[in-house]
């Protein structure tokens, strides 16, 4: 009883009514719609957001973020700094301590070896992992005791909070997942989708690309949540297809990404049974620019690898040209409002760290012209389609579907053709574009095509392992499975070399300093990434599900365990 007056005062100080408070599980179901369906539910082995926010209510990082990006504790009983010993003077480790008697969805306890074992599979030399740049730096992880993990680094680290922090990187249980070491980590189907972990849901079903099927876990360590007995997320369709299943037919309580037109939302919201919510972070809409050359004709295994250069995009000038004939001002418009701002920064927040990089905001159709005709394509048969030793200035571009990227591809489509371009659209079911499938053709890694669009985001205001993530290591190979975060296969030592600094700075005004000159190397001064709108993250819930807080820092369902039916 006295928990529960407890927890009822909790609720009162945070403005919401004792009513609204519900016993664990007794809220009956609560149903999400993601538009592009889940294809695994381990973070470890995809690129994709909507695997990553499904698997977040099923597996939990030791500290999650708020939605204003600060971290809070989830696994351990505090966050590590110097001040309180966690972190050592000379910052070469993080000390982590977990919370006494913290269980497995399945009963058994949760220890230092469970984080000692993620570190070892996601590191492992014959695998490949998505969020290896989680782990960059660290030289061991080791359980002092059952309840201590002791992270220790290859030097000082200006950034310690890495590994085990956010969605991205959460802490598996080393009995389900020690014979998926390496290359074997895509053969484990059952733990790939169906693992087992600290949060307020466990799964109960899974349908590869269509449904994700959860009970409560009757081990979650708040005796008082979930409110909700059950969970469900259905997948495929399209966003303005989810949105309407919660703004006007009422069919489900959440709709994930629901990037729709701003006219449409209005005329939802008419229905008055949902709210669309937004939050800004750092995901931006762009465009990738592949460095290799995705033909056909090569043998399968040196498609897009280094090993052949891309024919076309390999000339910085092609690619700038590319970029400076968007109006990102008019894809802003068609595609997001308010919703939305033009940006060339692939960080563009915090301010502080955001570059003051703004050439691309003016559209430049002449200028992209004459640096076609400067790198030799031109059209010599008049047909409207630059050429060059032969060979047709022609590109394949792909990206989801989904009414706005169809939009985007359009406009940009118009414009590209303008410049005597021949253009090629393609879109692709979006749970096959982001589910890391290395035997499918289609997904973003594997980047079968010259250029493709899609939405990708720091989970951290601190952008250092975002920006990992273009070092030359990280391009995905059939030696990987096809992971790896350097999406369009960017190789530059002084990228490489300059990122390395980054983590022994510890002056946080020098480490702003090191991030925008990296954001300025594959964007303004490369061109490999053209980015061309900072979006806001926009979802819908019903109006009859509650405790709802909108993340762009972690997992949308960050909170999940304090969702509830508003009575």
């Amino acid at each position: 009883m006295k928990m529960r007056a407890a927890l009822l005062g909790a609720v009162a100080v945070m403005g919401l009514a004792p009513a609204a408070f519900a016993e664990r599980g007794t809220d009956g179901e609560v149903k999400l719609t993601f538009p592009q369906a889940v294809s695994i539910m381990n973070p470890y082995l995809t690129g994709g957001t909507k695997d990553i926010y499904a698997s977040s209510m099923v597996l939990e990082p030791l500290v999650g973020l708020d939605p204003q990006g600060v971290m809070v504790p989830k696994l351990v009983t505090e966050i590590p700094t110097k001040e309180n010993g966690g972190i050592s003077e000379d910052m070469t480790s993080i000390t982590w301590k977990l919370i006494p008697d913290l269980k497995w969805s399945d009963g058994t306890p949760v220890t230092a070896d469970d984080a000692v074992f993620t570190w070892q599979y996601c590191t492992h030399p014959e695998g490949g992992c998505s969020q290896a740049t989680k782990f960059e730096g660290i030289a061991s992880v080791e359980a002092v005791d059952p309840q201590t993990i002791k992270v220790t680094f290859n030097g000082p680290k200006a950034n310690p909070y890495t590994a085990f922090v956010s969605a991205l990187s959460p802490v598996l249980q080393k009995k389900q997942f020690e014979a998926c070491l390496g290359a074997a980590a895509p053969t484990c189907t059952d733990a790939n989708n169906m693992p087992i972990g600290t949060g307020p849901f466990k799964v109960t079903g899974f349908t590869v690309n269509d449904t994700v099927s959860m009970a409560m876990n009757e081990n979650y360590r708040d005796p008082a949540k979930p409110a909700f007995a059950s969970a469900v997320i259905k997948g495929g369709g399209d966003a303005e297809g989810s949105a309407r299943a919660v703004m006007e037919t009422g069919e489900f309580d959440y709709a994930w990404n629901t990037q729709i037109p701003p006219d449409t939302q209005a005329s939802m919201l008419a229905a008055g049974k949902g709210q669309f919510v937004v939050a800004f972070g750092t995901l931006v809409e762009r465009i990738e620019m592949n460095m290799t050359d995705p033909s056909a004709e090569l043998p399968e295994g040196e498609r897009a690898t280094a090993k052949h250069p891309h024919p076309i995009l390999s000339d910085i000038k092609v690619r700038t040209a590319l970029s400076m004939a968007i109006d990102r001002s008019v894809l802003v418009e068609v595609g997001y409002g308010a919703g939305g701002k033009p940006t060339c920064n692939v960080i563009p927040a915090p301010d502080d760290w955001a570059s003051d990089n703004t050439a691309c905001l003016t559209q430049d159709m002449e200028g992209a012209k004459k640096l076609l005709d400067e790198a030799g394509w031109t059209d010599s048969d008049g047909d409207g389609i630059r050429d060059k030793d032969g060979k047709k200035l022609h590109l394949l571009y792909q990206s989801t579907v989904n009414p706005i990227r169809q939009d985007f591809q359009a406009l940009v489509k118009d414009w590209w053709t303008e410049l005597g371009v021949e253009v090629e659209l393609k879109a692709i079911d979006p749970g096959v574009f982001f589910g890391g499938d290395p035997g499918s053709p289609d997904t973003f890694q594997k980047f079968y095509a010259d250029v493709e669009m899609y939405a990708n985001n720091s989970d951290s205001p601190d952008p250092e392992v975002y920006l990992g993530q273009y070092q030359c290591k990280n391009a995905p190979s059939p030696e990987t499975q096809w992971q790896g975060e350097n999406i369009n296969r960017f190789c530059n030592p002084d990228y490489d070399k300059l990122y390395a600094e980054l983590g022994g700075v510890t002056d946080v005004a020098k480490r702003q300093e090191i991030a925008k000159k990296l954001n300025d190397m594959v964007t303004k001064d490369s061109m490999v990434v053209v980015p061309l709108v900072h979006r806001g993250t926009l979802s819908a819930h019903s109006n009859s599900l509650g405790g709802v807080q909108i993340n762009a820092w972690d997992s949308e369902m960050w909170n999940v365990a304090d969702w509830f039916r508003v009575k």
